[in-house]
């Protein structure tokens, strides 16, 4: 299906040194921008960081070398290109509202290009996944285990499903350690100070920031 589009739509993707947006720097940004009518036109940069260093957590997702980056263009070189990649169109990525879209924002602010959020619509297909496709207890005894959920959000029809949906888990992942001290790591997505996760550790780092 072609998209309906009444003005441009950039989907974009960047990698990054690290996930700290105020901090980190980009140093791969790739693009396609369809155009009402279907024509479609794809770019990818490189980016010189600028002297901040790659974190480890980083390269092993992107497998970026900063050797590669060295003679690559800084991002205030490339602003005012990028800016009119994005001039007069809307945005989509994955996870971009989240990441993508205010890791760019905050290279534009500080090559100084006006970058107005209110210029464009941002679509997030990871959102759309999401939406589209619910994470909760009843879905995952669906997929897991191929039946509907009796008596959902009952306390004993919960646990018992629960546990059944874990130990299908570990049936259809090989990879997933028998081991409760694994999973515990594997399943945890925030280092947390307190229980509630009011105050969780930034990664890579071991600064503490606040969760609302």
């Amino acid at each position: 299906m072609k998209l309906n589009l009444k003005r441009p739509l950039v989907i974009f993707d960047v990698e990054s040194t690290g996930l700290d947006i105020t901090k980190d720097r980009i140093i791969e940004i790739s693009w396609i921008k369809v155009y009402p009518g279907g024509r479609e036109e794809q770019r990818c940069l490189r980016i010189n960081p600028d002297g901040v260093p790659i974190s480890p957590q980083a390269q092993a997702v992107h497998k970026i070398p900063m050797k590669e980056l060295l003679d690559k263009p800084t991002f205030k070189q490339v602003a005012a290109e990028l800016a009119q990649v994005f001039e007069g169109s809307d945005i989509a990525g994955f996870n971009s509202n989240q990441f993508d879209i205010p890791m760019l924002a905050e290279e534009f602010l500080r090559a100084g290009v006006n970058f107005d959020p209110a210029k464009h619509r941002f679509v997030d297909v990871q959102t759309i996944f999401h939406r589209m496709e619910p994470r909760d207890l009843g879905a995952a005894c669906r997929f897991y285990l191929g039946h509907e959920m009796e008596n959902h959000h009952a306390a004993p029809a919960d646990t018992r499903t629960t546990y059944e949906v874990l130990l299908a888990q570990l049936d259809r992942y090989p990879s997933l350690p028998n081991d409760v001290e694994q999973l515990a790591k594997f399943s945890s997505r925030l280092k947390r100070v307190d229980l509630a996760a009011r105050m969780v550790y930034d990664a890579p780092r071991t600064r503490v920031t606040t969760t609302g």
